[in-house]
Protein backbone atom coordinates (compact mmCIF):
# COMPACT_ATOMS: atom_id res chain seq x y z
CA UNK A 1 0.00 0.00 0.00
CA UNK A 2 1.19 3.56 -0.83
CA UNK A 3 0.37 6.18 1.26
CA UNK A 4 2.14 10.01 1.42
CA UNK A 5 5.18 10.45 3.43
CA UNK A 6 3.81 13.82 5.16
CA UNK A 7 1.18 12.56 7.09
CA UNK A 8 -0.86 15.78 8.71
CA UNK A 9 -2.78 15.59 11.89
CA UNK A 10 -5.57 17.51 12.94
CA UNK A 11 -8.32 18.06 15.06
CA UNK A 12 -11.19 19.44 12.92
CA UNK A 13 -12.30 20.05 9.72
CA UNK A 14 -11.85 24.06 9.66
CA UNK A 15 -7.88 22.71 9.76
CA UNK A 16 -8.63 20.45 6.76
CA UNK A 17 -10.48 22.93 5.00
CA UNK A 18 -7.64 25.39 5.48
CA UNK A 19 -4.53 22.89 4.81
CA UNK A 20 -5.72 19.95 2.92
CA UNK A 21 -6.25 21.96 -0.71
CA UNK A 22 -2.39 23.51 0.03
CA UNK A 23 -1.54 20.00 -1.30
CA UNK A 24 -1.57 17.33 1.30
CA UNK A 25 -2.37 13.93 0.09
CA UNK A 26 -2.90 12.44 3.68
CA UNK A 27 -4.78 13.42 6.64
CA UNK A 28 -6.22 12.18 10.17
CA UNK A 29 -8.97 14.17 11.77
CA UNK A 30 -8.00 13.39 15.09
CA UNK A 31 -10.86 14.71 17.49
CA UNK A 32 -11.14 14.26 21.47
CA UNK A 33 -14.30 14.61 23.99
CA UNK A 34 -17.13 16.12 21.32
CA UNK A 35 -20.46 15.06 20.62
CA UNK A 36 -21.16 12.24 18.52
CA UNK A 37 -23.24 14.41 16.51
CA UNK A 38 -20.71 17.12 16.09
CA UNK A 39 -17.73 14.40 15.08
CA UNK A 40 -20.23 12.91 12.38
CA UNK A 41 -20.37 16.39 10.85
CA UNK A 42 -16.46 16.78 11.49
CA UNK A 43 -16.02 13.73 9.38
CA UNK A 44 -18.60 14.57 6.58
CA UNK A 45 -17.20 17.97 6.02
CA UNK A 46 -13.50 16.30 6.22
CA UNK A 47 -14.30 13.63 3.79
CA UNK A 48 -15.88 15.91 0.68
CA UNK A 49 -12.97 18.25 1.50
CA UNK A 50 -10.33 14.99 1.10
CA UNK A 51 -12.40 13.87 -1.46
CA UNK A 52 -11.86 17.10 -3.49
CA UNK A 53 -8.40 17.37 -3.31
CA UNK A 54 -7.79 13.92 -4.21
CA UNK A 55 -6.69 13.57 0.01
CA UNK A 56 -6.28 10.17 1.83
CA UNK A 57 -8.46 10.62 5.03
CA UNK A 58 -8.39 8.68 8.33
CA UNK A 59 -10.45 9.07 11.02
CA UNK A 60 -9.10 8.67 14.33
CA UNK A 61 -10.78 5.99 17.23
CA UNK A 62 -14.21 6.73 15.91
CA UNK A 63 -14.43 3.41 13.87
CA UNK A 64 -18.38 2.72 14.39
CA UNK A 65 -19.05 6.51 12.80
CA UNK A 66 -16.46 5.61 9.79
CA UNK A 67 -18.25 2.81 8.79
CA UNK A 68 -21.56 4.46 8.82
CA UNK A 69 -20.13 7.51 7.07
CA UNK A 70 -18.36 5.53 4.16
CA UNK A 71 -14.79 6.16 5.20
CA UNK A 72 -12.13 4.12 3.95
CA UNK A 73 -9.41 4.33 6.39
CA UNK A 74 -9.05 3.79 10.76
CA UNK A 75 -6.61 4.99 12.91
CA UNK A 76 -6.97 3.29 16.52
CA UNK A 77 -4.73 3.71 19.45
CA UNK A 78 -4.14 0.73 21.83
CA UNK A 79 -7.19 1.11 24.45
CA UNK A 80 -9.50 1.91 21.19
CA UNK A 81 -7.87 -1.39 19.29
CA UNK A 82 -8.98 -3.41 22.53
CA UNK A 83 -12.12 -2.61 21.93
CA UNK A 84 -12.71 -1.78 18.20
CA UNK A 85 -14.86 -4.68 15.72
CA UNK A 86 -12.04 -5.85 13.62
CA UNK A 87 -14.44 -8.12 11.61
CA UNK A 88 -16.80 -5.60 11.05
CA UNK A 89 -14.13 -2.92 10.07
CA UNK A 90 -12.99 -5.91 7.50
CA UNK A 91 -16.23 -6.28 6.21
CA UNK A 92 -17.21 -2.95 5.14
CA UNK A 93 -13.81 -2.25 3.86
CA UNK A 94 -11.76 0.20 6.39
CA UNK A 95 -8.10 -0.12 6.24
CA UNK A 96 -6.30 0.29 9.40
CA UNK A 97 -3.45 2.48 10.96
CA UNK A 98 -2.40 1.20 14.79
CA UNK A 99 -0.15 3.25 17.15
CA UNK A 100 2.76 1.21 19.03
CA UNK A 101 5.07 2.79 21.96
CA UNK A 102 6.95 -0.91 23.49
CA UNK A 103 7.57 -4.18 21.98
CA UNK A 104 4.09 -5.62 23.77
CA UNK A 105 1.67 -3.16 21.67
CA UNK A 106 4.12 -3.50 18.66
CA UNK A 107 2.97 -7.60 19.30
CA UNK A 108 -0.70 -6.54 19.69
CA UNK A 109 -0.33 -4.57 16.46
CA UNK A 110 0.87 -6.45 14.06
CA UNK A 111 -1.80 -9.49 15.41
CA UNK A 112 -4.74 -7.71 14.21
CA UNK A 113 -2.57 -7.16 10.59
CA UNK A 114 -2.80 -3.05 10.46
CA UNK A 115 -2.30 -1.28 6.62
CA UNK A 116 0.57 0.79 8.74
CA UNK A 117 1.95 0.78 12.00
CA UNK A 118 3.14 4.26 13.64
CA UNK A 119 5.58 4.13 16.39
CA UNK A 120 6.12 7.25 18.86
CA UNK A 121 6.86 9.83 20.25
CA UNK A 122 9.97 9.52 18.65
CA UNK A 123 11.16 12.68 19.75
CA UNK A 124 9.96 14.79 23.34
CA UNK A 125 6.60 16.03 22.11
CA UNK A 126 4.10 18.75 23.80
CA UNK A 127 1.54 17.28 22.50
CA UNK A 128 0.40 14.98 25.43
CA UNK A 129 1.75 13.71 28.72
CA UNK A 130 2.56 10.47 27.56
CA UNK A 131 4.33 7.11 29.92
CA UNK A 132 6.99 6.41 27.03
CA UNK A 133 10.52 8.38 26.67
CA UNK A 134 10.92 9.13 23.69
CA UNK A 135 12.27 6.54 21.16
CA UNK A 136 14.79 8.06 19.36
CA UNK A 137 16.13 7.17 15.83
CA UNK A 138 17.42 3.47 16.06
CA UNK A 139 14.11 2.39 17.02
CA UNK A 140 12.96 3.21 13.52
CA UNK A 141 15.12 0.91 12.30
CA UNK A 142 14.15 -2.11 15.07
CA UNK A 143 10.58 -1.56 14.01
CA UNK A 144 10.74 -1.48 10.57
CA UNK A 145 12.99 -4.33 10.74
CA UNK A 146 9.82 -6.28 12.48
CA UNK A 147 6.67 -5.01 10.50
CA UNK A 148 7.84 -6.08 7.23
CA UNK A 149 6.29 -4.64 3.77
CA UNK A 150 3.99 -2.69 5.89
CA UNK A 151 4.58 1.47 6.07
CA UNK A 152 6.16 3.04 9.05
CA UNK A 153 4.94 6.11 10.64
CA UNK A 154 7.11 8.07 12.60
CA UNK A 155 4.97 10.38 15.27
CA UNK A 156 5.95 12.80 17.55
CA UNK A 157 8.48 16.03 17.75
CA UNK A 158 8.80 15.74 14.47
CA UNK A 159 9.57 18.96 12.51
CA UNK A 160 10.93 19.75 8.82
CA UNK A 161 13.82 19.98 10.10
CA UNK A 162 14.71 16.74 12.22
CA UNK A 163 12.87 14.78 8.77
CA UNK A 164 15.91 13.30 7.09
CA UNK A 165 17.07 11.45 10.02
CA UNK A 166 13.86 9.89 10.21
CA UNK A 167 13.79 8.63 7.31
CA UNK A 168 17.55 7.70 6.97
CA UNK A 169 16.66 5.25 9.76
CA UNK A 170 13.94 3.50 7.77
CA UNK A 171 10.30 5.25 8.33
CA UNK A 172 8.41 5.68 5.57
CA UNK A 173 5.88 8.32 6.39
CA UNK A 174 6.61 11.38 9.22
CA UNK A 175 3.46 12.30 10.84
CA UNK A 176 2.80 15.79 12.31
CA UNK A 177 0.88 18.06 14.71
CA UNK A 178 2.16 20.85 16.74
CA UNK A 179 5.11 22.08 14.14
CA UNK A 180 2.00 22.68 11.65
CA UNK A 181 -0.69 23.67 14.63
CA UNK A 182 0.80 25.50 16.47
CA UNK A 183 2.97 27.44 14.44
CA UNK A 184 3.00 30.86 13.97
CA UNK A 185 2.17 31.04 9.72
CA UNK A 186 0.49 27.28 9.43
CA UNK A 187 0.06 27.51 5.76
CA UNK A 188 3.57 28.25 4.62
CA UNK A 189 4.88 25.68 7.19
CA UNK A 190 2.81 22.87 5.69
CA UNK A 191 4.36 23.92 2.09
CA UNK A 192 7.69 23.44 4.05
CA UNK A 193 6.95 19.51 5.08
CA UNK A 194 5.60 19.24 1.22
CA UNK A 195 8.43 20.32 -0.16
CA UNK A 196 11.24 18.37 2.54
CA UNK A 197 9.29 15.44 1.73
CA UNK A 198 9.02 15.62 -1.73
CA UNK A 199 12.64 16.21 -1.91
CA UNK A 200 13.60 12.89 0.36
CA UNK A 201 14.92 10.03 -1.85
CA UNK A 202 12.41 6.85 -2.12
CA UNK A 203 13.11 3.95 0.92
Amino acid sequence: MRLDSFYLIVDSAAWIRRLVPLGVKLVQLRIKDRPTSNIRAEIRESKAICAAHECQLIVNDYWQLAIEEGCDFIHLGQEDLASADLAALRTAGLKLGLSTHDEAELTVALAAEPDYIALGPIYPTILKAMPWAPQGLERIGQWKARIGNRPLVAIGGLSVERLAGVFEHGADIAAVVTDITRNHDPESRTLEWIDATRRLPPN
